[in-house]
């Protein structure tokens, strides 16, 4: 029987894949984001009932819908959400609003990154849909299932990097926040955590 490999022997192992690009044949990792993400996600406003969203997510066969307000994007409700929070609970679908079950603020990436920083983001937020937004609109949505069918290697490789490594991925690799800053109220696709809070560009430079 072999020794376990150490943590140190497996991250430097992995930092070796991902960074100086010792790749199988299997393995893209320099597909940018915008090449393999959906256009056209599933959208629906706050103010819906639970039901409503679950009926549109079935008609299209997706598991998940970006919440928008005001043109922006806000939160995103999915399959998971509908089944934890309302079905487990014993609510009814057609009293509960998806404001209140969605997730929120919103985890969201720039279409330029590639897929191997998307899935590291995923993995670091324990997500498997990153919104796609570039200016503040919604281009795009990517899932682990996209990128798992350009590079079905980089999927197991990325989530043993994200245990061993345990950095803030959000920060380096171009991940935001979008949703209401906890300053002044107003929407933003630019949040960041200042202090524990959520603030825009705005409040940041007060």
């Amino acid at each position: 029987m072999l020794p376990p490999i150490s943590p140190y022997l497996m991250k430097q192992t992995i930092l070796m894949v991902l960074d100086i690009g010792v790749i199988d044949r299997n393995m893209k990792t320099d597909v940018l984001v915008k090449e393999a993400m959906r256009t056209k996600p599933l959208t629906c406003k706050p103010s819906i009932t639970i039901k409503k969203v679950a009926e549109m997510m079935r008609e299209k066969r997706v598991g998940s819908s970006i919440v928008v307000s005001e043109g922006k994007p806000i939160g995103i409700i999915t399959e998971s959400d509908i089944l934890k929070k309302v079905v487990a609970e014993g609510k009814d679908s057609n009293k509960v609003r998806v404001q209140d079950v969605m997730t929120t603020p919103l985890v969201n990436i720039d279409p330029y990154i590639t897929i191997e920083q998307a899935m590291k983001i995923m993995n670091k937020h324990n997500i498997r849909r990153l919104p796609v937004i570039e200016k503040g609109r919604l281009q795009g949505i990517i899932t682990e299932k996209d990128i798992f069918r350009i590079s079905p290697t980089l999927l197991e490789i990325s989530r043993e990097w994200s245990v061993i490594e345990g950095v803030n991925v959000s920060k380096t690799l171009g991940a935001t926040i979008s949703g209401k800053c906890e300053e002044c109220g107003r929407l933003s696709s630019d949040l960041l955590e200042v202090d524990g809070r959520f603030l825009c560009e705005d409040c940041r430079e007060q």
